[in-house]
């Protein structure tokens, strides 16, 4: 198989793991946020955040040493390593998984009538022990198989797993089960996502040889790897999670926690989907232009910036117009109190994701520092700030924290992407896109309100799409390569049929600029 073949193949296994898996599990969460109504999925939420949170400590540095180092070994012909490779990493995520356990054990010991009053503290300690050590050897196999560059076998566990934990909260919902009830699908579903993954490497891993082991070089760079990942999952987890879903559950009302979870998670959700397997891929190709020096990296991270504004802009155009309409549809009027949470939460997200060329060129130039930087900073000041405002405002200071620290993040990464790059986007170029996609927010604003919730998204998704289109023509948002490429697919896809389309791109084509050398 050549190098185009295999990048293609594992594009499309990436695409059906990274879409089976977020819109099943999406479509899970809709149903238990329904199901269980703003307070009690508050709590449930806080139950889940409390996983998370003990997951990434307990893999951080370990499923990402694994796919750094096993694709390395693969890479240099020293398969016989990858055995004692993965043994060390799985005793070093055993210590991590029992510092977690511990420090879990104190927070139900002293804190545990604050965060969850009236429920059993010693099912939830459980249900947290269990909980973490299953999803973190799930996570860590998914670490393993992706050094291993199969993506095939990630894709078949997220085909078997999400599905079935779907069916079990089906289930749970037709019998009118309680928190605990789901607690246990939970954990039965992290069950069928370990085991399948187990399944999915083990032809993976060959057979260790006997005196096999890891020189001191090997140990010393693994173990480097590991302190300073860990240090940016750990970090990063606290500024990028919905950690006001604690805080609000401490200061405010495990109500506002439900309200501020279901914004967030579909928020995120929005932002990952829309640029797809574009996003993972990112990384990869910016290391490999920084191979062709900083010039091809430059026009790289400022094309990549372009295109994911592109993406990003309509889509928070659309959810500051019908964010109301979009909770109401999936959620129910129990959750009216999130659809302004919601805008704010994609504004933010899209925000974000027009910085992940930014991110990418800073980790493929070995700027990881800066990255952890930013990723320090922003965990501290959420923290703060999560601490000063939901205390004093509730929800509104849960927004106005998550949208401050967000903001302030995104442009230190983009500063220091030019910094590192000295290459700058084209403002104009980026203002006219944002332009375009506001404006025809503001055309279709009439519609909210005055239409049934599904007829507000698809007529407000078919107008947005067109105009904004449009507008991106007139306003020239293309450079004459993309117009260039348009004339092609048209041809090539719809005979040049409209022809008025034909004539709209001929126009655009002849005023476009073109694309800087």
């Amino acid at each position: 198989m050549n190098m185009r073949s295999k990048t293609l193949r594992n594009t499309l296994f990436s695409s059906a793991g990274l879409y089976t898996e977020y819109v099943l599990g999406m479509l899970t969460s809709i149903i238990i946020a329904r199901h269980l109504g703003p307070d009690r999925y508050g709590v449930y939420s806080l139950a889940i955040w409390l996983v998370a949170v003990g997951v990434a400590f307990t893999n951080s540095g370990t499923a990402g040493g694994a796919i750094k180092f096993v694709a390395e070994l693969r890479g240099a012909d020293r398969d016989e390593l990858i055995p004692c490779l993965l043994r060390y990493l799985r005793h070093v995520q055993r210590i991590f998984l029992l510092v977690v356990l511990v420090a879990g054990a104190l927070l139900f010991v002293f804190a545990g009538d604050k965060l969850m009053p009236g429920l059993n503290h010693a099912m939830l300690l459980a249900f947290l022990v269990v909980a973490v050590a299953i999803r973190a050897s799930y996570m860590f196999n998914i670490g393993v198989a992706k050094g291993f560059e199969n993506f095939r076998a990630t894709a078949i566990v997220a085909m078997i797993a999400t599905p079935a934990n779907l069916l079990m909260v089906l289930a749970v919902m037709w019998f009118d089960g309680s928190i605990a009830w789901l607690l246990a699908v939970f954990v039965l579903s992290g069950l069928v996502f370990y085991e399948s993954s187990r399944r999915q490497i083990k032809g993976l891993v060959p057979p260790g040889l006997p005196g096999a082991a890891m020189g001191p070089e090997l140990v010393t760079r693994v173990k480097r790897h590991m302190k300073f990942t860990a240090c940016i999952v750990t970090v990063g987890f606290f500024a990028a999670s919905e950690v006001e879903v604690l805080f609000l559950n401490l200061y405010a009302e495990p109500a506002a926690a439900g309200q501020f979870k279901v914004a967030y998670q579909l928020a995120t959700g929005a932002s990952l989907l829309v640029p797809g397997v574009f996003a993972a891929l990112l990384l990869p190709m910016m290391a490999n232009a920084l191979s062709r020096g900083h010039a091809v990296a430059g026009r790289r991270f400022v094309a990549s910036t372009v295109y994911l504004t592109f993406l990003a802009a309509p889509l928070v155009a659309f959810g500051l117009v019908f964010s109301d309409a979009v909770i109401g549809l999936l959620y129910g009027q129990a959750y009216a109190a999130a659809g302004p949470v919601f805008a704010a939460c994609l504004a933010v997200a899209g925000l974000v994701m027009t910085t992940q060329g930014a991110s990418s060129l800073l980790i493929s130039a070995d700027h990881q520092g800066h990255v952890l930087v930013i990723s320090l900073a922003c965990g501290v000041l959420k923290i703060v700030l999560d601490a000063v405002l939901i205390a004093r405002y509730g929800l509104d200071g849960a927004v106005i924290a998550f949208t401050l620290v967000a903001v302030i993040g995104a442009i230190a990464i983009m500063w220091q992407a030019i910094r590192v790059s000295r290459v700058a986007p084209s403002w104009s170029r980026l203002a006219r896109i944002w332009s375009a996609a506001l404006l025809a927010g503001l055309l279709v604003l009439p519609m909210r309100g005055h239409l049934p919730f599904i007829a507000q998204i698809i007529l407000g998704t078919l107008v947005i799409s067109l105009v904004y289109g449009g507008l991106t023509l007139l306003f020239g948002c293309w450079s004459r390569d993309d117009i260039g490429y348009l004339q092609q697919l048209h041809g090539r896809l719809a005979g040049n049929r409209p022809r008025v389309g034909a004539r709209i791109l001929a126009w655009a084509h002849a005023r476009a600029r073109p694309e800087p050398a």
